[in-house]
Order: C-alpha cells, then structure tokens, then sequence
C-alpha cells in the first residue's frame, strides 16, 4: 500500500512540474518522493524535488540532508563542503547526514576521516550494519583487511541475511591467508544459516579454488537442493566435473543447465569441448554447431569448429570457419596466426599477409613472425616489400636467418653487393645455418662459397 502511494506521490508531482503547477506537499511526502528518486538513480528529478521541497519548506534538515546526497552523486564537491558546514552544527545525530559526511571524504580520498566519522554515527545506534560495511569498505580502500574483516563480521551480526558482508568476510580472509580461519566461519555459519545459498555458493568456492573438487561438487548440490533454478551454479558444478576430467559427468550437468537457460550458445559450446576432450568429434561438431544456431557470431564456437574440422582432414571448412572467428574477433592474435597458416597450408599466400602484416605491428618483439611475414612476400615474388620488412626486422632482432632472408632478397633483385654484404652478416652471426638456408633459397648456393673463399684470400 505504501509502494502505491509513494508512486501516487510521484505521478502527482511529476504532473505538477509538466503543467507548472505548484503543489502543497509535507515535508514527508517531499521526502518519499525523494527517496523515489534517489533509488530509481534519477538524479535530475531528484534534485528538482529538493529545490521545490525547499522552496516550500527552506529550513528542513532532511531535505537539505537529501540534497547533500545528489550534490555528492555529481561530485560537486565544494558546494557540498559548504552545505556540510551549514549542518554541522545541526545535524550530528542525524544518521543520513553522518553517512553523507563520511561519503563526503570518502569520495576525496581519506578513508581515515571517513571510518573516524561512521564511528561517531554508530553512537547513535541507527543503520549499523550499514555503517559497518561502510567501514569496512574503508579499510579495504587502505589495504587493511584485518579491520575490514573485523567490521564486515560486525556488519553480519547485524543482517546475518546480509550477501554483501558474507561475501566479503570471505575475501579478506583470503586476503590474510586464513583458509583454515575461513572454512570454519564458513561451517558456523551454515550450522545456524543452513539454507543460505550465498553461503553454500562460497562454500562451493572456496574448495573449487583450492582445487578441492569433490568437495566444492558437494556445497554446489546443496545448494542446487535449496534453489535448483541457479543457473551459474550447473556450470560451476560442471566445471568441477570437467577439472576432474570427468566429461561425461560434465555433458550432464551441462543438459540440465539447458533446460533452465534462455542463452544457450555458451552451454552447448562447453558442451561441444567436452566431447571433444573425450574424442567424440561428431558430437563435438554438432555442439557446436548448436551454439552458433543459438549465437551465429559466436567466434569462439566457430574456431572450435576450424580445428575439429582440420583434424578430420576437412581444410576448406576449417579455413572457412577460422576466417569468421578471426573476422568477428580481429585483436585476437592467436587466431590471426591460425588464419595465417591455414592460408598459407592452402597455397592462399597472398590472403594471409594482413594477418602477417597485423602480426608484426602488433607483436614486433617476436622474431618468428616477422620471419614468417618476409617469407611469404618472397614466395609472393616481392622481394623489394620483403626487404623493406626485414630492414625493420633487422633493427629489433638480431638473427642470422633474417639476414639469409635479405641475402636471398637482394641476389633476386640482382643487388650483387647488397647480397653478399647481408650473406656476410648472416655466416658471421650463425654459420651452421647455412646448409639448411641453401636448400631453401638455392640462388644463394654459389654465393657462399664465394663468399668462403674471399674469406680463405683475405686470411
């Protein structure tokens, strides 16, 4: 009833505003509408209903408190210094206000004189559980989750339905190393909460975290009994299964998910990896292919798919669904590199140098793919972009072999002296390449042993 008349509140004050009207409201009824606003993070509507409330009303705390809230939602922040320092005097037994005032230094970065400020409004004995998150939240902002564990269990004790401090215990007792610690306040809670699903979910956590399987399967089942519609939770229980390379256990649970889910893309691709792993290729495929039914620009599915398909020897398809992974997921370098060397397995050299080209720029610090850029242009017969390349090549590694690439470039180009002073180079970095560098660029051949006995001369 009360929800009904705080909406009834707000119709009429938003119709007041868009005829420009002006209405009698109590300080109350100004205050609901608000809160109204406040929650629903309309910030603008907010402010318009304190700017009238204090027309109406230009000595209410409340509605002052209220507008100290949005000043600090828009960051004003001298402005709320002023209207701080206006209510001071007035408002220090005034919970909200307390809680704006420490927000207020929160916000400017002193978690100290925020903590010093909610410990002053725990005296008055209103929101505690409140406050205490909010302390805790501090000492978290200062790297001190010895207090902020101390506080969120305080928090607890207040709300023990409270999600947000069970959480949170959880995480600074990993944070202190207090596994043992956190298991046990775990297990105390469950004895009196039993039918707590945040806490059988930590429960299921904290064990699949430490790789404990079994155990993490078990607080996961307990809590499927109490909420069997917790869709996240099939999956983690999946996850479990799948850790254990249990697939099948895995493909079940997975099934169960499917029923309860409205997206499903993801659930039949991890679906399609467990068959894979278990070397059920056909059903791997079909997964799949349900996911990208589901989801048709879901890449991840779509490589999948590439590589099934290139283990059963269909490279067409599997260049084809490597090239729409790559296409929808193009800052992916490992899937740049696939697509490079299904291009090139299929004879496609000339599609796969903007992979190649992409692969230098955006990883110059590895030698291999600059390598492999330079080579394709040679096969390509543009020796003049390759030697381009490998000059850039040559400046962030120091290898012999792009030197044997830039000989072989220069002798195709009829660079006589250029060739021969990169074949130089290259024997003096790494001469125990050289046979293996003859066979793949037989122009340099004749080269060398020129190059030898120019050596045998001089010395």
């Amino acid at each position: 009833m009360e929800e009904y008349f705080g909406n009834e509140l707000v119709k009429k004050f938003e119709e007041m505003m868009e005829n420009n009207d002006e209405f009698y409201f109590d300080t109350e009824e100004l205050e609901d509408i608000i809160v109204y606003y406040l929650e629903l993070g309309d910030f603008n509507y907010a402010d318009m209903a304190v700017n009238y409330g204090l027309k109406l009303h230009p000595n209410s705390l409340d509605i002052k408190i209220k507008r100290l809230e949005i000043l600090l939602e828009w960051e004003e922040y001298n402005t709320a210094k002023e209207l701080i320092d206006e209510l001071k005097g007035s408002s220090m037994e005034n919970t909200d206000f307390m809680v704006c005032y420490a927000k207020y230094y929160s916000n400017l970065g002193n978690p100290r004189k925020s903590i010093e400020i909610c410990k002053q409004a725990l005296q008055l004995g209103e929101e505690e559980n409140f406050l205490h998150n909010f302390i805790a939240d501090e000492y978290v902002n200062l790297g001190d989750p010895f207090n902020a564990l101390k506080h969120y269990r305080k928090a607890l004790k207040e709300d023990p339905a409270d999600e947000y401090a069970l959480e949170n215990c959880m995480v600074c007792f990993s944070d202190l190393n207090k596994s043992e610690e956190a298991i046990a306040f775990l297990n105390e809670y469950l004895d009196e909460f039993s039918y707590s699903e945040t806490a059988w979910f930590e429960y299921g956590q904290f064990y699949f975290n430490r790789k404990n399987y079994e155990e993490a399967i078990r607080g996961y089942d307990y809590l499927l009994a109490i909420n069997s519609n917790s869709v996240g939770v099939y999956a983690n229980k999946a996850a479990c299964y799948e850790a254990l390379g249990q697939y099948q256990k895995a493909i079940d649970v997975y099934d169960e998910m499917l029923e309860l889910e409205y997206t499903k893309a993801f659930t039949y691709y991890k679906i399609g990896l467990c068959h894979k792993a278990l070397k059920q290729s056909i059903l791997a495929l079909n997964s799949f292919q349900k996911s990208l039914r589901e989801d048709p620009q879901f890449y991840l599915a779509m490589m999948e798919q590439s590589y099934l398909y290139e283990e059963m020897g269909g490279m067409t398809e599997a260049l084809h669904f490597a090239k729409e992974a790559t296409q929808l997921n193009e800052n992916n370098l490992d899937y740049q590199k696939r697509l490079a060397f299904l291009f090139i397995d299929s004879g496609k050299f000339e599609e796969s140098l903007s992979c190649l080209k992409k692969l230098v720029h955006d990883e110059p610090s590895r030698f291999y793919n600059w390598y492999a850029y330079s080579e394709v242009l040679m096969l390509l017969g543009e020796y003049e972009e390759a030697v381009l390349v490998l000059n850039k090549a040559v400046k962030k590694h120091h290898r012999a072999e792009l030197y044997y690439q830039l000989s072989n470039c220069f002798f195709n180009l009829k660079e006589q002296e250029k060739g021969i002073e990169s074949l130089q180079k290259a024997l003096e970095i790494d001469p125990s390449l050289v046979n293996d560098m003859q066979k793949k660029y037989p122009f340099i051949k004749e080269e060398v042993k020129k190059v030898k006995a120019n050596k045998v001369k001089k010395s």
